[in-house]
Order: C-alpha cells, then sequence, then structure tokens
C-alpha cells in the first residue's frame, strides 16, 4: 500500500514525498482512513511506529478545507521535546499547504506564543499546564476547535497531567473529533478513553 491510497491533497502529498515516506505504518494504515472519515479513534502503537503522521495528514488534510487563522486543532502532548517534535512533522508534511502550527510550553516566555496564536496558528501543539496559563489569562480561543488529539496518554498520566486534561477539556464546547494515542493501556487511559471518545 501507498500514500496515494489515503487521497491526501496534492499539497499534503508534496510534504509525504519530501520527507520519504513511501509505505505507511501499519497505525497509519489503520488510523488515517478513521479519522479521515470523522471518527473518534484510540491508538495504540509503540513510540517510533509513525504513531504522529497517522493523526498529522487527516488533520492537514481536514484544515486546508474550510476557514483558516484560527486554531481548529489541538493536540495535546505531555512534554516541550514531543511538542516540537510535533511541530516539524506538521510543519514538514504541511510545508506546500501554508498551514501554521505552534508549539505551546512552560519554562519560557509566554509573549511569543500569544504572538504565534494572534498570527493565525492553525494548528496548537501544547503542554497542558501552559495551556491552562493561556485558557486562564483568555490568550487562547479554543471555540474553534474541531479535533483534539491527546498524544502519549500513557506518559500524560505518569507525570500527573490528568487533572490538567480535564480541565482542558472542560473548555472544549461544541462537536470535536477526538483522537487519543497512547503506547500502553493502563486503567487511567482506559477511563479517560470511555470519556471522551465516542
Amino acid at each position: 500500500m501507498s500514500f496515494e491510497k489515503f487521497n491526501l491533497h496534492s499539497s499534503i502529498m508534496a510534504g509525504v514525498r519530501a520527507l520519504g515516506y513511501i509505505t505507511p505504518t501499519p497505525i497509519q494504515v489503520r488510523a488515517i482512513p478513521s479519522i479521515m472519515q470523522g471518527r473518534d479513534v484510540l491508538g495504540l502503537a509503540q513510540t517510533g511506529t509513525g504513531k504522529t503522521a497517522a493523526f498529522v495528514l487527516p488533520i492537514l488534510q481536514r484544515i486546508l478545507q474550510g476557514p483558516r487563522g484560527q486554531v481548529r486543532a489541538l493536540i495535546i502532548s505531555p512534554t516541550r521535546e514531543l511538542a516540537e517534535q510535533t511541530c516539524e512533522a506538521i510543519d514538514g508534511l504541511g510545508q506546500q499547504t501554508g498551514l501554521q502550527s505552534l508549539a505551546i510550553y512552560g519554562g519560557v516566555g509566554m509573549q511569543q506564543q500569544i504572538d504565534g496564536l494572534r498570527s493565525g496558528a492553525e494548528i496548537a501543539v501544547a503542554c497542558p499546564g501552559r495551556l491552562l496559563d493561556h485558557i486562564w489569562k483568555g490568550t487562547i480561543d479554543l471555540s474553534h476547535v474541531e479535533v483534539l488529539v491527546i498524544d502519549e496518554a500513557d506518559r500524560m498520566f505518569d507525570m500527573g497531567f490528568l487533572p490538567d486534561i480535564r480541565s482542558i477539556l472542560r473548555c472544549l464546547m461544541g462537536q470535536r473529533q477526538t483522537l487519543l494515542f497512547s503506547a500502553t493501556m493502563p486503567d487511567d487511559v482506559r477511563h479517560l478513553v470511555q470519556e471522551v471518545l465516542h
């Protein structure tokens, strides 16, 4: 099977080819069609198996259609390193699309992130604590979010982020597609899946 089978927009396929992707990994083969159909998805696969592209490609496809300049996809990551890696994947795969992503994490000043949000980022990749800072200060507008991704969910629980995740979920109004990716399935992740996935 090739990436051509997913019927991705030509500008996204340009990014796929530029990064040298040829054959989709098993998680990509299983997840991408369901995500593109708008379904909620639980993806279980080890790190390094292509989970990021499995949700980034359908998100790019979705956001290419519809309004620009507002946060329409929110990806929650446990660490700044993963947030930056995810943004790099988005920027690489979406290099021909004109879509903007922004990494949001603590340990640095907020102003640069606020400026990035004001400049019209469509995809926010955020660590829970700093995301809540932006929510409480009113510097991020989540009212247009169509897709929520909880990435590396098991690590998120190990790091004690469950209360923050619940707080963020309460701030997301309206209909949305929810995707949860994890390497393992501890009870905490199982409970969250039952709460947020349809």
